[in-house]
């Protein structure tokens, strides 16, 4: 496997599915490029590199591109087992389970939140998607329980999925009125332990710097 070629990523400042990738890359002490996307004017390289869903983030390594955020996740694991791990590597049951939870954020977070901010306010569709962000979140903050971290006392795949989503809970608050300190006490405080980590503070987007673009996608493709 070729773990001393070149590695680049193409991604997007805001996206949370690319800084995922940005912390697993930066646990695992991995040095790469950093290429950032225009989206409204995507380049050939991102076209080229991912023919099918014409997505970021892509990482690149040694001329091999691999797509999807948690997959990317799982190969840069694999890939640099060291310092440590961040799917568990003697539990499959473990590992089982943290893909459930990484693929629970994907198929019921991002949705909720990106209903939240299209839709407009006051009408039945946009409390449903208040409702249904408020029950996902509801539901990630029991899985975490009182451990430290998802996986228990080691900062983890679970952790890495999740943590950049913590940056929408202000965009939350804006469009939803959802107060996250008051709801997910165990969730915020879980937030802030992560962001104790230079690879979590450095990746995650400011969230005011984030609520500004989400302001500017919402004038483009929200409800009027």
């Amino acid at each position: 496997m070729p773990t001393t070629e070149e590695v680049t990523l193409l991604d997007l400042w805001a996206s949370p599915f690319g800084q995922r990738c940005r912390i697993a890359l930066a646990e695992k002490k991995v040095e790469y490029e950093y290429i950032e996307q225009n989206l409204a004017d995507k380049s050939e390289l991102l076209l080229r590199s991912n023919p099918v869903h014409k997505k970021i983030p892509v990482l690149l390594h040694g001329g091999r591109s691999i797509c999807e955020s948690l997959l990317i996740v799982e190969y840069i694991d694999e890939t640099w087992p060291s310092p440590s791990p961040l799917l568990p590597a003697d539990d499959p049951y473990a590992r089982a389970r943290a893909r459930f939870w990484a693929r629970y954020i994907d198929d019921k977070l991002f949705d909720c939140q990106t209903r939240l901010w299209k839709l407009k306010s006051g009408e039945p569709a946009h409390e449903q998607a208040k409702e249904d962000l408020v029950q996902a979140l509801t539901t990630l903050e029991a899985e975490l329980g009182d451990r430290d971290y998802f996986g228990g006392e080691a900062f983890g795949f679970v952790d890495v999925a999740l943590v950049p989503f913590t940056a929408w809970f202000h965009t939350y608050e804006k469009f939803g009125g959802v107060v996250a300190e008051e709801l997910w006490p165990r969730l915020v405080a879980w937030a802030h332990r992560c962001k104790e980590r230079n690879s979590v503070a450095m990746a995650i987007a400011d969230p005011h710097k984030l609520y500004d673009f989400v302001l500017f996608l919402k004038q483009k493709f929200g409800a009027k």
